[in-house]
């Protein structure tokens, strides 16, 4: 009888505890029934993690056609990519409840019915687990300053053409934001701080800002960038951007001649490569408080700071943009498909693999550029083909992305790289020539180039 009365109230405990202290980690999703075609949104996800505390990701995937931006993280790291929505702990707050929320927005041509899911995915002890979101129907109302031949159901827009959200719309996502300058307390010097938020961009960016005549700039803190003060401009250089989706760098102002002004005009831009297009954005000065770098309150400045003014191409001077600029040919507008190059005559000898590798491109310090003429998936008699090509420079060959490349010079100025092309186009039977840009050896776009060289494009 003793032993049933003690297996009862075990399982009364388990079940007081269960009522008590549930362990079932839930979430919630608040949205709204009804949207309208071309208007945001806001989505907010409640987190009951009942004691999970260690890694942890949010996931939801949006249909074509939606875009998102975050609003409140709750200290996670955010992106949007692919169409998925993603917010990732490397450790939980320490609260059993937390909310995330996040805009979105409806592109302006769509209308009919879609579903929000979602999967919180998290470590419990050494095991993976995951809860996910019941399913949240929205409907969206047609827009009435759009054309209706134009307005497309959502269903049927997942079937089109993979949507690719322009230029300018992923480029809103990146901020740029500078602190009004603060003075040190160290003679008149001042600090000047700077907050990225790198949205979709990644690889090369470039902080540019023009500094008033009687000041000097130093660098303090360059997050892995390359620091230039030259004719009143202060630069940083990065060829990849840092990992975190945002971060501060920040600058020193000296008076040359000791005397400082309590107002400091400064102007910038923030260059950036998105889709192998040059995007410029100004720089937004704002009195806010970059000094404290905790993430939470970084990004509630980023959210509260209005969508960037993009430079029109024709600001950008010096750097080619889409409209003006191809990509890998150097700036004339032709399909680039190169032929398989296919000498006939044998090529297992000795001597002759010795010959190939003493035409092997070596690589040369800085920024650079050559003429490319040819690419094949196989080496040739370099000598011998390009002779009969009216080429009379040396030429060297590469291996890149599986191709034998085969180019001739090495220009410092993109200018001199491009009369040579054009020279090859007139000359030569060779009407596919381009210029091709390298940093240290390493193959970058011509873009890169121009804007860390500072130098002009030519058609």
């Amino acid at each position: 009888m003793v032993k049933y009365v003690i297996v009862l109230l075990n399982m009364l405990g388990i079940m007081l505890a269960n009522i008590l202290f549930p362990s079932d980690v839930s979430l919630q999703i608040k949205a709204p029934n009804e949207v309208t075609a071309g208007a945001e949104f806001d989505i907010e996800i409640t987190l009951n993690k009942r004691g999970a505390e260690s890694f942890a990701r949010f996931q939801q995937e949006l249909p074509l056609g939606l875009t998102a931006q975050v609003v409140d993280n709750e200290n996670a790291s955010f992106a949007f990519e692919d169409q998925n929505v993603k917010f990732i702990w490397l450790r939980l707050p320490a609260d059993d409840q937390i909310t995330i929320s996040y805009k979105i927005k409806v592109d302006e041509r769509l209308k009919g019915n879609f579903s929000i899911e979602g999967l919180f995915s998290y470590i419990d002890g050494n095991d993976r687990k995951s809860v996910k979101l019941d399913p949240k129907q929205i409907t969206i109302k047609p827009s009435t300053t759009v054309n209706p031949n134009l307005i497309v159901d959502i269903s049927e827009f997942q079937q089109m053409v993979p949507y690719q959200p322009p230029v300018s719309l992923l480029a809103s996502n990146v901020r740029c934001i500078r602190q009004a300058p603060l003075f040190t307390g160290e003679g008149n010097d001042m600090l000047v701080n700077i907050l990225v938020s790198r949205g979709n961009a990644d690889k090369f960016a470039k902080i540019e800002e023009d500094i008033p005549a009687g000041y000097v700039a130093e660098a303090a803190s360059t997050r892995d960038a390359i620091f230039t003060f030259k004719d009143q401009k202060a630069k940083f250089l990065w060829m990849n951007l840092p990992p975190e989706p945002r971060f501060v760098v920040n600058y020193r102002l000296s008076p040359a001649d000791g005397t400082a002004s309590t107002e400091l005009p400064i102007k910038g831009t923030f260059s950036f490569i998105l889709n192998d297009v040059t995007q410029v954005i100004d720089i937004i000065q704002r009195d806010v408080d970059l000094s404290n770098l905790d993430p939470q309150h970084l990004d509630g400045i980023i959210a509260s700071s209005p969508a960037p003014s993009i430079v029109a191409p024709t600001q950008v001077a010096g750097v080619p943009t889409s409209s003006s600029y191809s990509g890998a040919d150097g700036g004339r507008e032709i399909p680039v498909q190169f032929q398989d190059i296919d000498d006939k005559r044998p090529r297992t000898s000795a001597k002759q693999r010795e010959l190939d590798i003493a035409y092997m491109l070596e690589p040369e310090e800085g920024v650079y550029y050559r003429v490319q003429i040819a690419a094949g998936h196989r080496l040739v008699d370099i000598k011998r083909y390009f002779q009969r090509l009216s080429i009379t420079e040396d030429v060297r060959t590469e291996r890149h992305e599986g191709w034998y490349k085969y180019s001739i010079g090495s220009f410092a100025e993109y200018k001199l790289a491009r009369d040579r092309r054009n020279d090859i186009w007139s000359t030569t039977p060779i009407d596919d020539a381009f210029v091709a840009a390298y940093n240290n050896g390493t193959r970058i776009t011509v873009q890169e180039a121009l804007m860390i060289t500072n130098q002009q494009w030519y058609r």
